[in-house]
């Protein structure tokens, strides 16, 4: 019962933040999410799971009971982790505690409801990542949107109601295009299934169980709910053309929110598709991996040159979030095990990069109270180890060598030469290795736009256009910085902290593909 009493932990935690006084909600909150980041650590050291959840794996913590039929059809309550949900709870747990830190400075009106939506949203994200039936993994995705929603048009910038609405329209829109096809491949099952269990649907699937559905032939139905699922996961994730919501929603949400945005939430969207795009229907995606690869590239291009273009710091550090997660696209679509492998690997790099990214644009702002590059110039004297931090960072943006970054895109571009998916098209047995050059030079960009940012606000005579004194930052500032480059670096010199589970829990699914080894 230990993840039910992580969720409810962090359940009743909200509860009474949001009851408590404004002046000790922000320390209230601090100190009641270690407890769900104690219970995850205590967790990933007893981890003893093996295989893919949905391919008749192991799985640490299950728990399994029946909740209420609905039709044909029961709905359980069934949670438990492999070794691909178990680094993103751990992600979520580190994550929380350190954006709740970094409030302390913007947040400064309404604050228990503040930090009570921001561990409510813990709540909704812990259930995502170990939820194994349908609905009750759905209810928790829905969740998510609730406190985003709030905490985005209430404490955000001059135009948040834009941004919170663009947010919750595209997201919602999109749950709905999902739901439809999943459900439709549910009832293209009939009779050979009677739950909405994932893996058990998932096995339904594999096994070719599927038939036709009004009129619609199997092959077909798979293929339009294939793609319904991967639009309604590619908007949370968001890939190109559906990222327009992301720049909006970062540049507007105050940073802690920022933080958890590009750090977990984005993560819901490549964990879905790891989940049902790629374990459910690995023929389809196999069919379609050209335009999956081209739509990979795409991203970690045009998300490079968008980024590229902006003036405002928090809109670069968005726009690169969108090229990251191109990346993670190409690593699926490789179906191999460093390239599934690396993809999982990044979402958990990319998770602690950004949200340093964004932590450190924050604590910028918190003190010169601007964004813009052409405002600042010279803060490496006033704020030495902010400053340091944002430089590593970048670094680990860029993949520097025994940075997470490094270790993740390295296993993905290993994966991807190595597959052999693209071996029955005009391209050849090694396709995908030319998408795979492509869209290395991805890193070229990011660092030329990385390196011009930080050369003009970092670097030179210090000049910033404020009537605020410029000065270090707060320790509570600073404090989740180093926490957080830190756990990029741990990460990048011993990746097997997470990859071992990680690769044993993706292996089935590369050899079910045949997509290399």
């Amino acid at each position: 019962m230990i993840i039910e009493a992580l969720i409810a932990v962090s359940l009743l935690s909200a509860f009474a933040v949001f009851l408590a006084p404004d002046k000790v909600a922000g320390k209230l909150a601090f100190v009641l999410s270690l407890l769900p980041l104690g219970g995850s650590l205590w967790m990933y050291s007893a981890f003893e799971g093996s295989g893919n959840a949905l391919l008749n794996g192991e799985l640490a913590f299950e728990e399994t009971f029946r909740w209420v039929t609905l039709g044909p059809y029961s709905l359980n309550w069934h949670v438990g982790l492999d070794g691909i949900s178990m680094p993103l709870l751990v992600l979520t747990t580190v994550l929380t505690p350190l954006a709740i830190l970094a409030a302390w400075t913007p947040i400064d009106e309404r604050q228990s409801q503040f930090y009570g939506l921001m561990l409510f949203m813990e709540t909704s994200l812990l259930g995502v990542f170990s939820a194994l039936d349908f609905f009750v993994w759905f209810v928790f995705w829905e969740m998510v949107l609730v406190p985003m929603y709030f905490l985005i048009g209430v404490w955000g910038g001059p135009r948040r109601k834009y941004a919170a609405i663009k947010f919750f329209v595209y997201t919602n829109i999109a749950s709905l295009v999902m739901f439809i096809g999943f459900i439709a491949l549910v009832f293209g099952l009939g009779d050979s299934v009677n739950t909405l269990d994932m893996p058990a649907i998932a096995q339904a699937l594999n096994d070719g169980q599927l038939s036709g559905l009004g009129g619609v032939d199997a092959n077909t139905l798979k293929v339009v709910a294939f793609f319904a699922m991967f639009a309604g996961f590619g908007v949370k994730v968001p890939i190109v053309p559906f990222h327009t919501w992301l720049p909006d929603a970062h540049v507007e949400a105050p940073t802690p929110v920022s933080i958890m945005l590009a750090g977990v939430l984005l993560k819901m969207g490549t964990y879905a598709l790891l989940r049902f795009n790629f374990t459910m229907l690995p023929g389809v995606a196999k069919d379609y991996a050209l335009l999956i690869a081209v739509v990979a590239v795409v991203s970690v291009i045009y998300g490079a040159m968008l980024a590229l273009a902006q003036t405002d710091l928090k809109r670069i550090v968005a726009y690169s979030s969108v090229s990251s997660m191109g990346y993670v696209i190409l690593g699926l679509v490789a179906f191999t095990m460093y390239g599934v492998g690396g993809a999982t690997f990044q979402m958990i790099a990319h998770g602690l990069i950004s949200g340093l990214m964004f932590m450190a644009v924050g604590v910028i702002y918190n003190t010169t109270h601007t964004r813009m590059v052409s405002d600042m110039s010279g803060l490496a004297d006033k704020m030495p180890v902010t400053v340091a931090v944002f430089v590593a960072g970048a670094f680990g943006y860029m993949g520097l060598p025994l940075m997470a970054g490094f270790a993740a895109e390295f296993f993905i571009f290993v994966g991807a030469f190595e597959s052999t998916v693209l071996a029955g098209t005009a391209l050849g047995t090694h396709g995908l290795a030319l998408f795979t050059a492509a869209a290395m030079f991805g890193i070229v960009i990011v660092a030329g736009y990385l390196l011009f940012a930080m050369q003009r606000t970092l670097f030179g005579s210090f000049d910033v256009e404020t009537d605020y004194e410029v000065g270090r930052a707060a320790f509570h500032d600073v404090a989740p910085l180093v926490v957080l480059i830190l756990l990029v670096i741990l990460l990048g010199v011993q990746p097997d902290i997470f990859y071992t589970m990680i690769q044993d829990a993706v292996g089935e699914m590369a050899l079910v593909s045949g997509g290399g080894h």
